[in-house]
């Protein structure tokens, strides 16, 4: 089965752990456990970024373990505050060396599940930041890479989008990538980033062609969704 997560915010080394928000995130580190332990090891989540607080690979190598140990495979996002992210060949090679057996990277490539095309990239909140260059550099790189991912479904019949940012929130849309999606056949979208109350302003359901699902951990209460 295929699943999505996101935002799980692991905190085994660095001094970040979710839990001083209370609420749902009081034990979630054991939740995400729980709610992992339903998958089997055929099964496959991706992860739609803010997977770790550590600061680099060796700070986030405990997170890395744990998520190891879970069932089934493992497909990681990058997310806003994924800061141990590094280039996919130093990525890859940290993993093989030191034992991580069950996660790769959703960056500039696709994967395939049968007849669908997991594809993804971070995303982009245009207007989060003042509207500057660095915004729009920023956006153009997360469009390219996008695409550059749908291109390698080829003619895959199904395509899906996992994304970190929610390419549509509240009155907020990001043409850009939704003009990619679009264009590629997508008809179905998954993305994180969104917590607490702000989960209320969150579009749910099918927009222009397009079905959108929030995967943020607190929202799904720490337990992968499964997509039909």
């Amino acid at each position: 089965m295929l699943y999505a997560i996101g935002d799980t915010h692991l905190s085994q080394f660095s001094d970040k752990p979710m839990d001083v928000f209370g609420g749902k995130w009081n034990g979630y580190t054991d939740k995400l456990r729980s709610g992992f332990s339903a998958l089997s090891d055929d099964d496959v989540t991706v992860i739609c970024g803010d997977v770790s607080w550590g600061m680099t690979l060796e700070e986030s190598l405990e997170d890395f373990r744990l998520l190891d140990r879970f069932p089934g495979k493992k497909l990681i996002v990058k997310g806003n505050h994924d800061y141990w992210w590094s280039s996919l060949k130093k990525m890859t090679e940290f993993f093989e060396a030191n034992g991580i057996r069950t996660i790769e990277f959703l960056h500039n490539n696709c994967y395939r599940y049968g007849d669908r095309a997991l594809c993804g990239t971070r995303g982009w909140f245009y207007e989060e930041g003042s509207g500057s260059g660095h915004d729009r550099k920023i956006l153009s790189r997360e469009v390219q890479r996008l695409e550059t991912s749908l291109k390698a479904a080829g003619d895959a019949p199904e395509k899906i989008c996992f994304l970190h940012y929610p390419p549509r929130y509240g009155s907020y849309v990001c043409s850009e990538i939704i003009d990619v999606m679009e264009r590629y056949g997508v008809k179905e979208c998954c993305y994180g980033h969104i917590h607490g109350d702000g989960q209320r302003m969150a579009v749910r359901g099918t927009v222009d062609g397009i079905l959108y699902r929030m995967v943020s951990a607190d929202y799904l209460n720490f337990s992968p969704l499964r997509l039909e």
